[in-house]
């Protein structure tokens, strides 16, 4: 048995179970600390669990669609307060569970308090949240869908909502996914002129000479519309809707909706 020395320079004996249970409380240290991750992410959306809890789904650009519980959080004096509402951008402490994360510490990067004040901008933020947590999955980095989220808050939060920010987001999202819409060529044939309809089912812009089943007639300008919202940056777009806004947000809808084979209900509430 190890030796132990004390003050007078004496040895005596370690204890015979001393050893054991120091290896046994450094391997539940080391277990503890990997369950404690930190990460970053978007609050999608909360709904309850029990009387006090909550469980929070949040977009992550590492972990993807992350949920977990935010325990006590429906009491009034939660230490989380505000911090896990819909929008928010926030810091994280998670401590890892079995099937679900439990929330152990917050703290807001991004509150977007602007955004919250305007029904419209409301609006917009949703579609922008539904759209986004229709398509994360969990356990697969998002970084491009993250920065894309984050970027239409932000410009949300400074300036009033509009038709083309919301259509540009959605045609962008489709780009993210790998679906992005023809819309400088015939989606069909691949002609580059008389580009008048739009098909839902074969990806995009259709030439008059294809038009396939179910295909919608365009006014003439709307392709040219598109084309121009799903490349910009939301930061530079213009503010003000054109005469083209109204049938193009209703056809980037439909083409995501097509796509997600769901429906996007906070669309609803936004006039274009």
């Amino acid at each position: 048995m190890p030796a132990m020395p004390t003050c007078c320079g004496r040895s005596t004996t370690a204890p015979p179970g001393d050893a054991p249970r120091r290896e046994a409380a450094g391997f539940l240290t080391s277990e503890l600390l990997m369950a404690i991750r930190h990460d970053t992410g978007i609050v999608l959306r909360t709904y309850p669990l029990g009387e006090a809890d909550r469980i929070v789904v949040l977009l992550s650009p590492h972990q993807g669609k992350v949920r977990a519980v935010a325990k006590g959080i429906r009491k009034t004096k939660s230490r989380f307060g505000g911090r896990l509402e819909p929008f928010t951008h926030v810091e994280l402490v998670l401590y890892e569970g079995r099937n679900l994360d439990t929330v152990t510490q917050v703290e807001v990067v991004e509150a977007f308090p602007r955004l919250r004040g305007d029904l419209d901008r409301v609006a917009a933020a949703s579609t922008m949240l539904e759209a986004a947590d229709a398509v994360a999955q969990e356990d697969q980095a998002s970084v491009a869908l993250f920065d894309l989220l984050a970027s239409g808050l932000r410009v949300l939060d400074v300036r009033p909502a509009s038709p083309d920010l919301v259509t540009a987001f959605l045609l962008q999202l489709a780009g993210v996914l790998g679906l992005a819409p023809a819309l400088d060529v015939c989606a069909s044939c691949g002609r580059s002129d008389r580009l008048e309809r739009f098909s839902f089912a074969a990806g995009g812009s259709v030439c008059s000479t294809c038009r396939p089943e179910g295909s919608v007639r365009l006014r003439p300008g709307v392709t040219t519309h598109l084309a121009r919202l799903a490349s910009s940056e939301f930061a530079v777009m213009a503010g003000e809707p054109d005469e083209h806004s109204a049938e193009a947000m209703g056809i980037a809808r439909r083409f995501v909706e097509y796509h997600l084979d769901r429906r996007l209900v906070s669309l609803a509430a936004i006039d274009p």
